[in-house]
């Protein structure tokens, strides 16, 4: 894993929340540009929301993000504070913000953990726990979201005016897939065989045309086994923790749609039903956007899922859903950055000095 503080940090410029922002506003554009039906008025509906709703759905917004940080305290065994926790989890959601789902955070993640005195070991340890529970949760949840429902938390493809759009059947099944064989692999490889993991990285790279990957691989596997000697020995409580607040943390994070979306148009239980589960599919079908933060891609993509429930306030709802839901960790993150690595870094100094004169 690179961890290189300079492109780390380069990664994490407050300067990176432009090019989301415009990305997501660009395709909201475009969409308003297309419809042949637009007129200003569908703008304004923004502001037509119920207003208990809309509360309802910061809340749950508000009660994710404290899950996000009662989960990170739990995972590291309460070797981060309260006021490290949420900083870690501030930080980690604007890495998120201004990298591509597609590549992922892990090394910004580790990087983040470690300024906050987290060993190496441990910190991989920690991200690797995360990343399989998070991709655990949406491999079960997925098809029992789609059984219950009969399929109807899919997109009507009749109504899907480009390619793209037709196309999003299998962009949501080789999402999913991947999720699933990487999650496979990574818990085996953590929770039951890290040696074995390694030795088959070390020999795929033997082949001839792999074998400029061959570093990497030996990296890799060295990586999983310092982070299954970390979980080694860790109690039921331990692991109840983790599991009930990954359940809690992404059924508030979908239930702030829910919220929403009945902030403009009443709907039965079974359709709220329908929105979470679509809630769900749409999320994984934009864990592979090459965007940051999945940016423009999940504006382009939501009217194909609610269109049909929102009618003239989708347009408005896009909106509305990513300004609560993606915008505030672009700034949060760019303001707090600063602070944090100076706080971190006094941290840093106090250890050396603590090593300097024991």
């Amino acid at each position: 894993m690179n961890l290189d503080k300079k492109k780390i940090l380069k990664t994490l410029n407050p300067n990176k929340v432009w090019l989301p922002a415009v990305l997501g506003l660009g395709f909201v554009v475009f969409q308003i540009l297309t419809q042949d039906d637009f007129t200003p008025d569908k703008l304004n509906l923004i502001f037509k929301a119920d207003f208990w709703p809309v509360v309802f759905a910061f809340v749950v917004l508000v009660a994710r993000d404290a899950g996000y940080v009662y989960r990170i305290r739990a995972i590291t065994n309460e070797q981060l504070d309260w006021t490290a926790s949420i900083y870690v989890i501030l930080m980690w959601e604007f890495a998120s913000a201004v990298t591509p789902s597609i590549v992922g955070g892990t090394a910004v993640a580790v990087f983040i953990l470690i300024r906050e005195g987290i060993n190496l070991g441990k910190s991989l340890a920690f991200v690797m726990l995360t990343a399989i529970m998070d991709n655990l949760f949406f491999v079960i949840a997925a098809p029992i979201a789609l059984i219950i429902t009969g399929g109807d938390i899919l997109p009507d493809l009749a109504e899907a005016e480009s390619k793209l759009g037709k196309s999003l059947p299998a962009i949501f099944l080789t999402s999913y897939s991947l999720i699933a064989i990487y999650t496979s692999i990574m818990g085996l490889a953590l929770f039951y065989r890290p040696r074995t993991f390694k030795w088959f990285l070390l020999k795929v790279t033997s082949i001839k045309y792999l074998r400029k990957w061959r570093y990497d691989a030996y990296q890799q596997g060295n990586e999983i086994i310092w982070a299954s000697e970390q979980l080694k020995g860790q109690n039921f409580k331990y692991w109840m923790k983790i599991v009930v607040s990954t359940i809690f943390i992404w059924s508030a994070r979908y239930l702030m749609l829910n919220f929403l979306v009945e902030a403009y148009v009443n709907i039965s239980i079974t359709d709220h039903f329908i929105v979470f589960g679509k809630n769900l599919i749409l999320w994984i079908t934009m864990l592979f956007s090459p965007t940051p933060g999945s940016s423009g891609t999940a504006e382009f993509f939501f009217p194909m899922f609610y269109g049909h429930i929102l009618g003239d306030f989708t347009l408005a709802a896009t909106l509305f859903w990513r300004v609560l839901s993606y915008y505030p960790y672009l700034i949060i993150g760019a303001l707090l950055l600063p602070k944090w690595l100076q706080r971190t870094q006094k941290m840093i100094k106090k250890k050396k000095i603590k090593k300097s004169n024991p």
